[in-house]
């Protein structure tokens, strides 16, 4: 697993995820095996020790109020998105906010845009 160079801020995430008691989550839809892979990827980019893929919601939102990543954490995701599967995700890109709006969205655009095999 990837190491976060932001330690700290990966206490931050495990506070906004859980409070010490047993989680319990809202039933969502199953992850399709591309969106579930991609949580991993999220999962291991930033250093979320906590969490699970099973645990992400494939619609919930990855930045604030969902997963509470940050700007820093994108630039982490968009570099193993690189790694991974060949595609360049450009900090300048228009569409970044819809790209990276939900794993659901992340996972679509991958799917898209990644190199035939």
């Amino acid at each position: 697993m990837v190491k976060s160079a932001h330690p700290d801020r990966r206490n931050g995430h495990r506070d906004a995820l859980s409070t010490g008691h047993q989680r319990k989550f809202p039933r969502m839809r199953d992850k399709t095996p591309l969106e579930q892979e991609v949580a991993r990827l999220v999962i291991d980019a930033v250093g979320l020790e906590d969490v699970s893929a099973d645990e992400v919601d494939p619609e919930a939102p990855l930045f604030r109020e969902g997963l509470g990543l940050d700007s820093i954490d994108a630039l982490e995701i968009a570099l193993s998105v690189s790694r991974e599967y060949g595609i360049q995700l450009r900090a300048d890109n228009k569409d970044n906010g819809a790209i990276f709006a939900s794993l659901e969205n992340l996972a679509a655009y991958i799917e898209n845009h990644r190199p035939a095999p």
